[in-house]
């Protein structure tokens, strides 16, 4: 965990995140029922997270569509390896979460540097408390995404941190 730590530490002293500022949280924290429309998808993550303006193709190799897939990959595979579950450490309650994705927000995805993407993705516990991830990959290709960092954003709709850029530096508070 040190080693993720120190790595994003790095991460965000040497990169310059230029992007829209945070926005106050979202209203209505992860709905029962999924947003259906791009416009009500919008509104469930308004500008809260590090982004660099963009079109709809990140990179000219890596598309958003790429990079979700990517991620579902890599929740798919580790959770095949631990059970059925994707396991992550929760610092704040010293314990193991088995979660199970439910989405990746595809309107949040972000490259935030050169080769550095982020993404926001809901995953769920066997007794259906919500936790939103902030997930960071790193590569030049579709086929060389790794994960870097996921970190617990929000448990049950309750943020733990939210994002400020100072200086064009996107830092968590």
């Amino acid at each position: 965990m040190k080693r993720s730590a120190g790595l994003v530490l790095a991460m965000v002293l040497a990169l310059s995140f230029v992007g829209a500022g945070i926005a106050a949280e979202h209203p209505t924290e992860h709905p029962t029922e999924q947003p259906t429309t791009k416009k009500e998808k919008a509104k469930e993550h308004p500008k809260e997270h590090p982004t660099k303006k963009q079109t709809k193709k990140i990179e000219a190799s890596i598309s958003m569509e790429d990079l979700a897939k990517s991620i579902e990959g890599y929740v798919a595979k580790d959770a095949a390896l631990k059970g059925g579950y994707f396991l992550v450490y929760d610092p704040e309650s010293k314990s193991t979460l088995q979660l199970t994705l439910d989405h990746v927000h595809k309107e949040r995805l972000s490259k935030v540097s050169s080769d550095v993407y982020f993404a926001c993705a809901d995953f769920k516990t066997p007794e259906g408390k919500i936790y939103d991830m902030d997930v960071f990959m790193k590569g030049n290709k579709t086929d060389s995404l790794e994960v870097t960092e996921v970190s617990v954003h929000k448990e049950d709709g309750k943020a733990r941190y939210s994002w400020f850029e100072e200086n064009g530096i996107w830092k968590k508070k």
